[in-house]
């Protein structure tokens, strides 16, 4: 019980102020003049202001309130390497049992800094202040933080931490601990197509110094560079740009002996390819209704820089008119299939056959030019069947079917089995239905001995259309020339717009169309695995987490040709997957995630903190076994530690269950009171 005093005045207080001023200047006049009986007159309004002031003697009954200490578990992904996770659940399960020994205090147990996909870095210190939220700053006994010491979210001072209350860190781990990171610090997110792009990055080593790794550095999985970097050494590499896409750069250190994890060994950087501008040659043989098919959908593209060239006259075509009457601008075949051939990413012969105006042997610089990785595109018509078609040259080679003829009849095109798996064909608008949503064509050319399978087939299911792979370029082969009357909208039209747009950019090699492919996408807060393939079946996918997690996945089927899988993508850093043939990288995330930044444990980036609140951070490792200090209670210091021993605050907090109040001048006590002081008074002036 509390026992006091409060008063409740009768008069406002000014009144009170103004009585209590009169009596002090009465009292000090009656002292001058030495008055008989000063004191009991004086005495006599002192009670009678005192009345006015009411004054009550109070009773408390109160219940006293434990004190809260917060006991905040490090769950992050760096707290898997080495032992930590079972040295931080030994800690864990000696200090709650040693708190809760403790008569009048209340513990209460958080984890954090678990693995999120969003957070970057380890915040315990949210997670304490939510765990506190509802406790009142003067019930609040201390906290205890088990960690690696790798805290990213430490408050600037004490006085931010919101109580005035000791913080222990007990750090997991051994002292002296090591390990090699590489740590990118510039590198672009965009280049172009055909040029460089540098990336610049360093090798960390903690807990060694002067030890030299060697460093490779892979494109899309293949070395393209290694040396060799001593400890905290800068180094840049120049990258050439591949293709369009993301450009897979891996930037691997040798381990480090005897080092904590391998996992921050590797960095990766996506750098996606731009094509600064594509060039395309366009060779029409003939002017024809559809040869303008091909010339708008290139000149709408902005990307595009078109190369068209329209065979009017070939050489044999005499006339006898004058060359320096003829507008027509001579066709420079040399520049084009000699000298500058390399310069072209797509050729397109739209309706061509050999007129004379090509040598043979530039034919077979064009076949070399497919091999070495060039597309080449070919718009059959009836020219592909006739005595002069281009597969009477060296490019045959190349060519996926041999002409052996020409149907004249109307038909709708099909996507074959291959074509509903393959990416350039796959759901073109009007596809599914039968017959396909699209206007028919009237001509298609007779083939045989086909390398491959049709993606989209003609009349009476004979093959329409090819693409194929020649060494490292690619060939496509188009065996109507009707598609124009998709784009002037014949019996409603057809996606021709998507399919020749779609075909072009798969000749020149976009990502996105390759038929054989494994892809990890971000989605929300989930990782998803794609792979595009034409076969039945797909193998299971292994997926590696940042830290060094590996999981099966088996994938579903998806769309014709797509197979999917997804799982919560809870940590920041490189995740891989790999179906033993295929891989595939992505980071989520800041290229150099905190967690993974630092991993060696520590008590320095934490004490500085700890001992401004009179606490202290702690090991509790000693060689293989876990030892906390001792924990006692404090009622009043301003340190909470010392040898072997750690403190926490306990309160004297309470909450009140009653109060009893007595008025002094109430009732017959008071009535007796005043009554009293006026007889008092009037004994001593009868005096």
């Amino acid at each position: 019980m509390n026992y006091g005093i409060a008063f409740t005045p009768l008069v406002p207080a000014i009144v009170l102020w103004i009585a209590l001023a009169a009596i002090v200047v009465i009292a000090i006049l009656l002292l001058l003049a030495r008055a008989r009986g000063a004191a009991v007159r004086v005495a006599a309004l002192a009670l009678f202001l005192l009345a006015l002031a009411n004054p009550s003697f109070t009773r408390e009954d109160r219940d006293p309130l434990t004190s809260v200490a917060a006991v905040v578990v490090d769950k992050s992904p760096s707290q898997n390497f080495g032992n930590r996770t079972r040295e931080a659940a030994q800690a864990q399960e000696a200090l709650v049992d040693s708190l809760k020994r403790i008569k009048g205090l209340e513990v209460r147990v958080v984890e954090a800094g678990q693995a999120d996909g969003e957070t970057d870095g380890t915040r315990l210190f949210g997670a304490l202040t939510s765990a506190l939220s509802d406790v009142p700053v003067d019930r609040v006994a201390g906290a205890f933080l088990i960690t690696d010491g790798r805290v990213h979210d430490i408050p600037a001072n004490a006085a931010a931490l919101g109580f005035q209350a000791p913080v222990h860190a007990l750090i997991t781990g051994q002292k002296n601990e090591r390990d090699r990171r590489i740590a990118i610090t510039a590198a672009p997110r965009f280049g172009i197509v055909g040029q460089t792009q540098t990336i610049t990055y360093r090798l960390d080593d903690q807990g060694v110094t002067g030890d030299r790794a060697k460093i490779t550095i892979r494109r899309d999985g293949e070395v393209i560079s290694e040396r060799t970097l001593s400890s905290g050494q800068t180094a840049s590499v120049d990258v050439d740009i591949k293709h369009a896409g993301p450009n897979i750069v891996e930037i691997e250190a040798s381990p480090l002996e005897k080092e904590l994890t391998p996992v921050n060994n590797r960095a990766v950087v996506a750098i996606d390819g731009v094509r600064d501008r594509l060039r395309v040659l366009l060779v029409s043989g003939e002017p024809h209704s559809g040869e303008r098919t091909w010339r708008n959908l290139l000149k709408s593209d902005a990307s595009v820089d078109l190369v068209h060239f329209t065979i009017l006259r070939p050489p044999e075509k005499q006339d006898g008119t004058p060359i320096n009457e003829l507008s027509l601008i001579a066709f420079p075949t040399r520049e084009l299939f000699q000298q500058r051939i390399n310069d072209f990413q797509l050729i397109i012969f739209d309706r061509y056959a050999r007129q004379g105006v090509l040598p043979i042997a530039y034919f077979d610089n064009i076949a070399r030019y497919v091999r070495s990785g060039g597309a080449v595109l070919v718009s059959a018509g009836p020219d592909y069947a006739s005595n002069t078609s281009i597969w009477r040259t060296p490019l045959d080679s190349v060519l996926p079917a041999e002409p052996v003829g020409v149907t004249e009849k109307p038909f709708y095109a099909h996507l074959s089995d291959t074509g509903k798996r393959h990416p350039v064909t796959r759901g073109l608008e009007g596809s599914a239905s039968e017959p396909p949503r699209w206007g028919r064509f009237y001509r298609t050319v007779d083939t045989r001995n086909a390398t491959g399978s049709p993606v989209m087939t003609g009349a009476d299911g004979k093959p329409l259309l090819f693409l194929s792979r020649y060494g490292e370029g690619r060939v496509a082969l188009l065996l109507s020339d009707h598609i124009w009357l998709w784009a002037r909208g014949y019996e409603g039209g057809g996606p021709h717009l998507d399919l020749l747009r779609r075909m072009s950019h798969w000749l020149m090699k976009q990502p996105d169309l390759d038929e054989e492919a494994l892809r990890l996408q971000v989605q929300g807060k989930d990782l998803v695995v794609v792979r595009q393939t034409m076969a039945d079946t797909v193998q299971p996918v292994t997926v590696t987490s940042p830290s060094g997690v590996t999981r099966d996945l088996t994938l579903n089927a998806g769309d014709s040709g797509e197979w999917r899988a997804s799982l919560p993508a809870g940590e920041l850093g490189l995740w891989q997957a790999t179906d033993g043939t295929l891989k595939a990288l992505i980071n989520v995330g800041p290229t150099n995630p905190k967690e993974f930044s630092e991993v060696t444990s520590t008590t320095e980036t934490l004490k500085p903190l700890t001992q401004a609140t009179g606490g202290d951070a702690v090991r509790v490792v000693d060689g293989s076994s876990v030892e906390l200090p001792r924990v006692v209670p404090v009622r009043s210091a301003s340190v909470f530690h010392g040898d072997g021993w750690m403190g926490v605050r306990m309160r004297d907090a309470s909450v009140v269950k009653g109060v009893g109040v007595l008025p002094i001048f109430a009732g017959l006590i008071g009535l007796l009171l005043l009554l009293g002081a006026l007889a008092a008074t009037w004994v001593r002036e009868g005096r």
